[in-house]
């Protein structure tokens, strides 16, 4: 059976050399591991920045209402001013519900200084109805872009009536050059006595975004157990050899 060599033999000076090269080895794999691993969160943490602390912006100058929807518009604060349609020319947009409770929607048309005219969402309500009156005049609005529901929801003219906010239905059915998009409006004195609607909140970020530097960090440490795993087979060969000279 072959023995182990003392521990004074593994701080031998001939060793000593092995284990400073080990030792920086690791370290240095770790620290670059731990640095784009930071790099990692550092992307996330900039990302959900950008999601959630986007500055409020003139609707006119964000959107040329020639232009489709983009994905940058998505959750974004605006304001913009514009005339409300008649209050008869209002939707109800069913199957909606708050709070724990069923109810709709009231989508209101906003000719829109400048521009075209916009949907906004006014408010909640338990039950369709009659339509509230409409601001009249010139009003300022503040509200959060939405990309129309791709829900199918077949349009009712009677009740004035839809089930989802399907913007290529109801331009067919709206004497207006729509925006291909609505706005939620985040203003308490046009709700008509609604309830607002709470605008969505931003998707959380991705766990792929930054992907690359987590590839690095794992890459660096998995550098970091091979340059260990070199150092003692290195270390124990030494030992063998030296072992097998004094036998």
């Amino acid at each position: 059976m072959t023995s182990r060599p003392p521990l004074r033999a593994w701080l031998s000076p001939g060793l000593l050399a092995l284990h400073a090269l080990g030792l920086v080895a690791v370290v240095f794999c770790l620290v670059m591991g731990l640095w784009q691993a930071g790099a990692y969160d550092d992307r996330q943490h900039h990302e959900q920045a950008d999601r959630r602390s986007v500055p409020q912006v003139q609707l006119t100058e964000l959107w040329d209402p020639d232009r489709p929807f983009m994905k940058t518009y998505n959750h974004r604060p605006v304001t913009f001013e514009g005339e409300f349609a008649p209050a008869s020319d209002q939707i109800w947009v069913t199957g909606k519900e708050q709070d724990g409770k069923d109810g709709a929607w009231l989508l209101a048309p906003v000719q829109v200084e400048g521009g075209e005219t916009m949907l906004v969402l006014r408010g909640w309500a338990p039950e369709t109805g009659a339509f509230p009156e409409v601001p009249a005049g010139r009003v300022q609005i503040d509200a959060v872009l939405e990309p129309g529901e791709k829900m199918t929801g077949s349009f009712d003219p009677v009740d004035r009536t839809i089930g989802a906010v399907r913007i290529p239905s109801l331009i067919n059915e709206m004497p207006y050059d729509l925006y291909s998009g609505y706005a939620v409006s985040t203003v308490e004195a046009l709700s008509g006595g609604l309830d607002l609607v709470p605008p969505p909140q931003p998707s959380d970020v991705s766990w792929t975004v930054g992907l690359r530097n987590l590839a690095y960090a794992l890459q660096w440490w998995v550098f970091g157990l091979f340059a260990a795993f070199m150092w003692w087979r290195m270390c124990t060969e030494t030992l063998a050899d030296r072992h097998e000279k004094v036998t």
